[in-house]
């Protein structure tokens, strides 16, 4: 598959407001990844509250231009966010959010709302909007008779409904799912989820979802990245990062997703909040949390280390139980 998008070397820092007695504090939220998503695929982000993943996706999409580092949008630089070059590229590319209600003008109806990017953009004669706009319903499992209803008439599922028709309006690309269906009751999340995979096959979408919930992930996406404090930690294929975790965080979010007939007997559970990203500990920045870790963890901070096409930050890869006699060389 040909890669869509590729971003390097990208860092996101935000400035903090000067205190009383001392100077602003910087903030690191994404610190130097490196990522491809290829054309049709669906990537899954996983990590806790505070890992950076939302951040990432505004970064992939334009929404915010990155403190250093680079988007590449189909080998082409992406444009600054607001301009004219990057307003058009919005077409084909677009951002599914996390409280549908948030995200829709509650004085509007539905039908008004979908068809507003067609207008904006100028895609089709106005006459034909309409009939486009009850296409867009009734691909996402929406009635007819709910056109001129408004958001608060909806239910939670019906409402993110909303916001994927108006989504795939433009027929994009490219859509940054940001914890679409973490809102939702969960037997409304497992249709939200099955109607996003039904359209990414229908409509060749390339995804990235983003997602607190791993049993999500590992049932949606075909490759999984994994990060911790605005750093990647892993990286690899979603079979294989459920089947055999190579990161000790991995391991411990691995191990919190239940097994159908069995017990959490082998969870691992970690010690202690995520650290403060704006006091980022020496060395790996998951030591204090991890079961493994030793001085030279508190001293070097792990690169990415490739092992079969996965990639894996752990200055113990070589030597920790879960890991096969392998050449590990550097990504």
């Amino acid at each position: 598959m040909s890669v869509l998008l590729k971003a390097s070397r990208l860092c996101q820092r935000y400035t903090t407001g000067k205190k009383l007695f001392g100077k602003p504090s910087t903030v690191t939220a994404v610190d130097g990844i490196d990522l491809e998503i290829r054309a049709g695929e669906i990537v899954g982000v996983v990590g806790e509250s505070g890992s950076g993943k939302s951040t990432l996706g505004r970064m992939l999409l334009g929404i915010e231009a990155p403190t250093d580092g680079e988007v590449l949008w189909q080998g082409a630089l992406m444009p600054m966010p607001a301009t004219p070059k990057w307003r058009a590229l919005r077409r084909d590319m677009q951002l599914i959010f996390q409280d549908p209600l948030a995200a829709l003008d509650r004085r509007m109806t539905i039908a008004d709302q979908i068809a507003e990017p067609l207008e904006i953009h100028r895609l089709m004669p106005r006459e034909q909007i309409g009939a486009r706009v009850m296409e867009l319903m009734e691909k996402v499992g929406l009635r007819a008779d709910q056109a001129d209803r408004y958001p608060l008439e909806l239910s939670g599922g019906q409402r993110q409904r909303v916001v994927i028709a108006r989504a795939l309006a433009m027929s994009p690309k490219f859509l940054v799912c940001d914890e679409p269906v973490s809102a939702l009751d969960v037997s409304i999340q497992a249709q939200v989820v099955n109607l996003l995979y039904d359209l990414q096959q229908d409509e060749d979408l390339t995804m990235v979802f983003i997602s607190h919930d791993l049993k999500v992930v590992r049932n949606l996406c075909d490759r999984v990245v994994v990060m911790y404090l605005g750093r990647i930690v892993e990286e690899g294929s979603a079979e294989e990062i459920f089947a055999r975790p190579l990161h000790p965080y991995t391991q411990a979010l691995v191990s919190s997703v239940p097994q159908a007939g069995t017990g959490m007997t082998n969870r691992i559970v970690l010690q202690g909040e995520p650290p403060n990203p704006a006091a980022r500990p020496s060395g790996c920045a998951f030591h204090p949390r991890c079961r493994f870790a030793d001085a030279a963890c508190k001293a070097k901070v792990p690169s990415l280390m490739r092992d079969n096409g996965r990639l894996a930050a752990c200055l113990k890869l070589r030597t920790l139980p879960f890991q096969d006699e392998k050449q590990l060389t550097h990504a």
